[in-house]
Order: structure tokens, then sequence, then C-alpha cells
């Protein structure tokens, strides 16, 4: 039997490891390696090599079901449609276009994405459309774009990290959230860097640090804060740097001068001369990095925490240069493409802003609609949530699943069964899905082509590999019959590459410009990083590309940018930006009731709400189910030993899960991972309070008591 082998990407978190898909001689698909793509080198994590068996037609969804007599029944996709454009019009008519909510997903393609918006927008007139993503990289993605007039996860390509001198980690257990990346810091160690790891946790990432900084949740603000009152205090910030490329230093410096060593290590738990121990080791080489993820994000101040640990790295005049600067590791499959193409509610393609009238025109000419028709900014994720049954009364949800994943989900939860109407577009029947009214079973990762972008703007074709199973459309073809059904019957093709064309057109001269991007060249040349015009006269025009210019007076085709900032920052006068922050507590406080804290987080075999891989056999051994780590001291106080079942309660809910007993965390925190629904439910407990600016949940700390479960 001859084979042949498909190069394609994962489906799983931002790395997209590059992966080739191959049928074997029993009719069923395997993963092979493919050690040609840079980020992951042939290595594959757990997730990656089981994918094959969510294409199984034993694990998902192969036919439309309708709700009928209570009871979810296989319908027809005629049916199907025809009752989801009837739930959307009938909101749409008896309450006004936002009475249709719309909500995506970080792991849909670029494709979906685009036209999820434009659906939205120019179908539905509707301003009510945000998506999970929201709850995963926001704040760093708000606090990037206040410090460089830019957000792009990393601005230089994971390859950089080993040639660094220090990489300060914050709040990642990349370990387990994405393993393959783990190599990078191992060869940062290997060539003499150090590894600095923050998190209230002794995690399998931070087992391999130089130096592990174990903060009280929610005190990484404070955190960052000292660290910089200590560059200043000994001299070691940057000051041509800051003079020459930066603004608004002054007053982030009278911040940081406020929050002195001891102040410190009494709000954080984190000793004086580690904060000394820090400073040093990331001071001392030419290069270093600070990277973050979740933990200093998912927080209601989360935004200013972020821009505390940028403040850090611009005082230090690591922005801008060679192996330096600071990056956000992005979550979701396309959590970076994901936000820049429109399913974001305050954005349009190219991420430009719904509110920039400029913006506004240029997108309505590529969709040809009168600019005065696309709706205004809508409701943020959890706020559209917090709004459905009332002001938003029919949904349509894709490549989501709340339930589980959403902050004080038993109240969504709530909500959505409140609605006059539920659609979910899914691979499998999730527990969100089994709420719907309509169910709509949609093709996955290697049963289709489209493009993703990865953690370091670099985007990539994802190809199809294998057919898939009768009874399945793609997401594009759902958004097809449903525009022709509610009167729009152009604008919403079914092919991906046409629409990754529109997209081109839409996002041109954007701040994610992807104009110069073809299928072609991400085929040939292992993607593309972003910005990319689709020519660059003359010379190249994007100051931050670090190749040759063209010949002069020549058109060039645009090579991509790999690492941006490096001669300016693309904000009116070309300097970054200090912004200002100071410590506050989190919004949810232990007291006398609530003593402790709750973070949450993941483990290497499930991800995300684990609504795919809690169907894969080989993962559910390794993670079979919820857990609450507590330590040993805590243990003794309740009476729990190891496995023993506890209770967490927080004011919104109660979870409950065996114990796992851990030196590994600190004795005023709990941790559960938040992959699995039911009374082990994690995000029943956690607190929707918001970020100001990027309106992010606090997932990260809660106020909780733990209880012994007595039979």
């Amino acid at each position: 039997m001859e084979t042949t082998s498909t190069p394609t990407h994962c489906p799983y978190c931002a790395l997209q490891c590059g992966m080739n898909v191959s049928p074997t001689p029993g009719g069923g698909v395997e993963v092979l390696e493919r050690p040609d793509f840079p980020v992951n080198r042939g290595a594959l994590c757990g997730k990656g090599r089981t994918a094959p068996v969510l294409l199984s037609s034993a694990v998902r969804l192969t036919s439309p079901l309708v709700r009928s007599g209570g009871e979810l029944v296989p319908a027809s996709w005629e049916e199907a449609l025809d009752r989801v454009s009837a739930g959307l019009s009938a909101a749409r008519t008896a309450y006004g276009p936002d009475a249709c909510g719309v909500f995506g997903g970080g792991g849909l393609t670029n494709e979906k994405a685009y036209a999820l918006g434009k659906f939205a927008r120019v179908v539905l007139g509707t301003s009510q459309i945000d998506y999970n993503g929201r709850f995963c990289m926001s704040s760093a993605a708000a606090a990037g774009t206040k410090a460089f007039g830019l957000d792009r996860g990393l601005p230089f390509p994971l390859e950089d990290i080993p040639r660094t001198g220090c990489v300060i980690l914050v709040g990642s257990n990349l370990a387990e959230t994405m393993p393959p990346s783990l190599r990078f810091f191992s060869e940062l160690r290997d060539n003499g860097g150090t590894l600095i790891v923050v998190d209230p946790r002794r995690t399998r990432t931070a087992e391999q640090a130089d130096l592990h900084l174990a903060p009280r949740p929610g005190t990484d603000l404070a955190l960052a804060l000292g660290l910089l009152h200590l560059v200043v205090a000994e001299g070691r910030t940057d000051e041509e740097y800051i003079r020459e490329r930066t603004a608004g230093w002054e007053e982030a410096r009278a911040s940081a001068m406020a929050h002195w060593p001891e102040h410190v290590e009494r709000i954080t738990g984190v000793s004086v001369p580690q904060l000394r121990e820090a400073v040093r080791l990331f001071c001392e080489p030419e290069a270093a990095m600070v990277l973050t993820a979740r933990g200093p994000e998912q927080q209601s101040k989360g935004t200013d925490t972020v821009g505390a640990w940028i403040n850090l790295c611009l005082a230090t005049g690591r922005v801008g240069r060679p192996l330096s600067g600071y990056g956000c590791l992005t979550g979701q499959g396309n959590g970076q493409g994901g936000r820049e193409h429109g399913q974001k509610a305050d954005q349009l393609p190219g991420y430009r802003k719904l509110t920039d009238p400029a913006a506004r025109r240029h997108v309505a000419e590529v969709w040809g609609v009168d600019a005065d028709s696309l709706p205004g900014p809508g409701r943020s994720a959890y706020e559209l949530l917090d709004a459905l049954g009332t002001d938003i009364r029919a949904l349509l949800l894709m490549g989501s699943n709340p339930v589980v994943s959403a902050p004080h989900a038993g109240h969504v939860e709530e909500r959505l069964r409140s609605l006059d109407f539920l659609a979910v577009a899914d691979v499998v029947l999730s527990e969100t899905a089994a709420l719907a009214d309509v169910v709509l079973p949609v093709t996955q990762w290697a049963e289709e082509t489209g493009t993703t972008t990865n953690l370091e703007g670099r985007v990539l074709l994802r190809r199809q590999a294998v057919t898939p199973p009768d009874g399945v459309r793609s997401d594009l073809e759902v958004l097809h019959g449903l525009a022709a059904r509610l009167g729009v019957e152009k604008g919403f093709p079914t092919d991906p590459e046409e629409v990754f064309g529109e997209l081109r057109r839409a996002s041109a001269g954007g701040l994610a410009d992807y104009s110069g991007i073809t299928y072609r060249r991400l085929a040939e040349e292992n993607g593309v990083f972003w910005p990319c015009p689709e020519v660059v006269e003359g010379a190249t025009s994007v100051g931050s590309v670090d190749d040759g210019p063209a010949d002069p007076g020549e058109a060039a085709v645009h090579p991509g940018t790999p690492r941006l900032f490096l001669d300016r920052f693309p904000t009116e006068d070309g300097r970054a930006r200090f912004v200002a922050v100071t410590h506050r507590g989190l919004a949810e406080e232990p007291d006398e009731e609530y003593p402790l804290l709750l973070t949450t987080g993941r483990v290497v075999s499930q991800y995300q709400s684990g609504a795919q891989t809690r169907r894969v056999p080989e993962l559910n051994t390794a993670a079979p189910g919820p857990f609450v780590e507590l330590h040993p001291r805590l243990a003794a106080r309740l009476g729990a030993a190891e496995g023993d079942p506890v209770a967490v309660v927080s004011r919104r809910g109660r979870a409950v899960a065996p114990a796992r007993i851990t030196t590994g965390i600190r004795p005023d925190t709990v941790f559960m991972p938040f992959h699995w629904p039911g009374e082990g439910r994690a995000n029943t407990l956690t607190n929707p309070a918001l970020d100001p600016t990027s309106r992010m949940p606090e997932f990260k700390a809660c106020a909780v008591r733990v209880e012994a479960v007595r039979s």
C-alpha cells in the first residue's frame, strides 16, 4: 500500500507544532514527526500524538442534532440550518439586532474567525460578539498595545530564547502546557544562560529554574515593581535607551520607588535576597527577556501587572534589541490570529479598532457595505455571557465550551439555559453543546485547510489530510448557509483560500497586515511572520525587519517580520511608553470565612475545557480527573490524606475532588486544574471580577475555604 504524508499542524496549543499526517493500512490515521518545522523540530506532546483519535466517528459528532421533546435527536442539515436561522431571526425581529449574540473561539482558524466577525456585523447587524480568547491573553494584549503600539505574543522567534542571557518566566508552567517548547529553555541553560520562574507552585517548569520565586497569588504586580525599584536603586537602568527610545519614565520610576524591597517582601512573601538575586541575574547579561503567561494576566489588575513587567524590560533597555524583549506566551491554538481579524468585541480585521472611522471605511469597502451600517463595540466575553437570557436572547456559539471554561461557571450555565435559542457548532458534544437547541457537527484540523497564527506571530498553513465523515460540514459552510437564509446571498464563500484572500485585503494597512501572505508562501516558507504588507516599495519600509533593503526603486516582496521594534515602535513618535502603575490587592482577598487562595491551571494530558482530550483514552489514563493540590500543613489541619475527597468552597459555589498533597505549593494556597465538569469543576469557584482595561476575569486567585468530606 502506497501512503502519502501531509504536512500540517497540531490542533492544540499556540506552538502549533508541525506534524505529518499519514493514513495507516487499517484505514486509520497516524501522526509522524516533522523535523523541518523550527518550533518543535519533530517533538510532540501526548496530546499532539493522540490527536487522530478525535477523527474517529466513534468519538465525534457526525450528524446535526435538534431538540425535540427535551432531547437532542438527529436531523438533516437543511432542518438544522433552518432552525438556526429561524431562532436568530425571531430574536432580532422581537428585540433588535443586539438580541443576537455570537461567541467564538481561539481555536478557530483565521478564515473562520474573520468570517464569524463579518457574519455578526453584516448579516446579524449585532455588536454582541466576543470569544474565549478574552479569557487567555487579553491583559497582555492591552498592556503591549499601551507600551508598544502593537500586540503580538512574541516579538521574536522562539529560536532566540537559547541565545539570550536570562529569561524571567512569569506564571507559566510550559513544561505541562506546551512541553515541546521546554527544549528552548533547556538549551538556554546549556548555553550558560539562566532561567527565573515566578509561580506560587513548584511546578515541573519551576524545577528547571536557576531561581524560583513563589509569590502569593495576585501579587505579581508588587513583585515586578519591587524588582524595578532595585534596578533603579542599584544603578542598573539604561539611561541612554530610556532617553532615546521611551517616554513616561519619570512617572513610572516614581511609582516603582514606592515599592521598596522590604515592603514587597511583606506583600509577596518573596525574600529580599531573592529579589536582589533576580535583579542580578536579569541585569548582568547583555541580553534578557521577560515572558508572561496566564498567571499574571488572569487577574483583575492583569493589564497593570503585565505593564509593570514591560516597564522592567524598558528600564533596562531590553525591548527592540537583539535577543531581548518582552513576550506573552499565547495559550490557544489560534489565540493570536483569533484576536486579530474581527471576532473580538472591539476589533475589525487587521487588528483595526472598531471605533476608528478610517478602519471602518476600509473594511466596509472590502465587505461592500456602508461603513455606517457596522455596529460599534459590544460586550466583552464574560459580560456577553452574563447578559444571556436578558438583553441577549439568541446565541450562535462556535468552538468554545463556557459551561466548563468560564469563570463563575454555574452562573454562566444558568444564563445559557435561560436563552430563547442556542445553536452550537462543534466537533464533539461538549457540555455547552448538550444545552443547545441545535448542534452543528463541523470539520476539524486534519479535515480542512486553513491558517493559524502561532505565539510567535508566525502565520501557518494547516492542510487537509483526510476526508471528513459524511454528515459533517465546515464552519465556513455553516456561515454560508446561515447567511443565505438570513438574506445575504454573497460574501460568505466556503473555500478557505478565497476567504483568506479577502482577509488579506481587509487587513492591508492594519497593524496585523497579512496582505503579503499567500497560501503558496506559507507552504514554501514554513510560515510567514506578520506584519507582512503585499509589497515593499523601494526598500523594506518596516523598520523592524532584520533583513536587508531591496534594490532602490524596485518593488520587493516583503519578507515578513520575525523581529519587531528593532528600529522604532509603531507609535506616533516611534517611542515605547512606560505606564505608571501601583500595586493593589485582589478583587477578593481572604478573610475569616474564606482564609485561603485558590489558583487554577492545566495539566499536561488535558487541554482547556477538556471537551476533546477527555475523549482520548490514553490522555484520560494519565489524567483521569480533577484534584485539589494542598500543602501538608493544610492537609494535616483538615485531617485529609492523599486521595481523600475535599471540598473547596468560594462565595460562588462548591467543588469536590481528591486531595493531592505536596510541598510544592504555598501553605496559604490551593490549586485545581480546570479541565473537568461536574462536582470537580474548578470554574464553579472562580471570580468573574474584570480587569478595567482588558475585561479579563480574575481566574488566578479567589478566596476559598477547604473542608474535609466525611463519608
